[in-house]
């Protein structure tokens, strides 16, 4: 939908324009529509060949000569809408990626199909299935396979009948506060040249289609001496029946008020010549430009916010985990401190007898412990000063009365 304003008294060109509408006549019936299949083969040089193609006049033609009767298509392809390849005899040099291709040159259209073909020696590895792009076939080395290739929509099945009929055009206006229902048709225009007008004489005057407009794809609508009667919602519609194309294209037409044109007062400021005139001579100074790119959907600036949150969340659910794997391995530290580990009772040994019998071994035992520290005890002295004597190497009364002194009562 566009909005266009025009002043009153002046002329509006509503712009339409659309090159599938342009009219080609079908004289070559057989070379509107072709069907190709192409093999992409799955070597290091990744080399693009083409196999077979096919007119809608049934005429085929094979590009290899090893292909020539092991590789065809059904000859009614495009009555039936099969195009599937037939390949006979399959040999491991077939391997690869085919693709389907639909041309249609008089409407404009193009429909692919890849298929990929896989080469195999075992019987058990035979299969069909879909890789989520496309379609894949496991055959037998000598046997026979059909790649499929199907469209049966009738722009495909169906020759150019009655084409000067299929292609119409016509523009409609809706005046203020009228439902679209009730807009007034103001002309078709017809591929074979016919042309209708609808209104009074004086609209079918001032609002007009160029006549090569399905020659060069141009349908704008011409409106002179606007008036603001002449304002409205006016709606452009392209039909080509045949191809499958509809169009519309709005265009809301407000009038305004003329333009007064204001006379020019002769001025005494004398006359320069083009060399003499200060102005020449100055240096224009370019504006600053800034440049907004505003997104066509608004969708598209909610998409680049959702994906900065996304990345905020994740950097913070980063951050917590590591926050709490660490608080757990210092709460591992704290609970394995050894200064802290208590040291396990020692066990506690209770006997169970006789008192009296306890007690006699206890005192017995006692007995010979302090006999055997006190004979310790007097050896060790005795030592002591047999070692004071060799050093002193006197021999004094004090040397000979050890022993006396020893044997005295007093060491018991």
């Amino acid at each position: 939908m566009y909005n266009i304003s025009a002043p009153k008294g002046s002329q509006a060109v509503l712009q339409c324009h659309s090159q599938r509408m342009v009219w080609t006549q079908d004289r070559l019936k057989d070379r509107q529509r072709v069907a190709h299949w192409d093999l992409l083969r799955s070597g290091p040089n990744h080399a693009m060949e083409r196999v077979i193609d096919m007119f809608s006049a049934g005429d085929q033609r094979i590009y290899n000569g090893y292909n020539q009767g092991r590789i065809n298509m059904p000859k009614t392809a495009f009555k039936d809408g099969n195009f599937s390849l037939v390949i006979k005899d399959v040999a491991v040099s077939d391997k690869g990626i085919y693709s389907c291709n639909l041309h249609h040159h008089y409407c404009h259209l193009y429909e692919s199909i890849k298929v990929q073909l896989n080469v195999t020696r075992s019987a058990r590895k035979e299969r069909r299935f879909w890789d989520g792009q496309k379609a894949v076939y496991v055959v037998l080395v000598g046997s026979k396979v059909v790649l499929p290739c199907v469209n049966r929509r009738p722009i495909w099945t169906e020759s150019n009948s009655q084409e000067d009929q299929q292609q119409v055009v016509h523009w409609d206006r809706q005046p203020p506060g009228v439902r679209h229902d009730r807009a007034d048709r103001l002309i078709d225009l017809y591929a074979s040249g016919e042309r209708r007008h609808y209104g009074p004489l004086f609209v079918q005057q001032k609002m007009n289609i160029s006549a090569t407009a399905f020659s060069q794809g141009d349908f704008s609508l011409t409106i002179s001496d606007i008036q603001p009667l002449d304002q409205g919602l006016y709606s452009c519609h392209l039909h080509h029946h045949y191809c499958g194309l509809h169009e519309r294209r709005i265009f809301q037409l407000t009038v305004m008020p003329p333009v007064p044109q204001i006379p020019q007062e002769p001025s005494d400021e004398p006359q320069y010549l083009p060399n003499e005139d200060p102005n020449t001579n100055m240096v224009e100074v370019p504006p600053h430009v800034i440049n907004v790119i505003l997104p066509e959907q608004r969708n598209h600036f909610l998409q680049q916010l959702g994906y900065i949150l996304a990345t905020l969340l994740l950097l913070a659910l980063i951050v917590l985990a590591i926050v709490l794997l660490t608080r757990q391995r210092k709460r591992q530290g704290l609970d394995f401190d050894p200064r802290k580990v208590e040291s396990p009772p020692l066990p506690t040994v209770t006997y169970v007898g006789h008192t009296s019998c306890v007690k006699k071994e206890c005192e017995r035992r006692i007995a010979d412990v302090k006999s055997s520290n006190q004979e310790e005890t007097k050896l060790e002295y005795k030592n002591n000063l047999l070692k004071e004597a060799e050093m002193s190497k006197l021999c004094s009364p004090k040397a000979i009365d050890l022993d006396r002194e020893m044997e005295k009562p007093s060491w018991k």
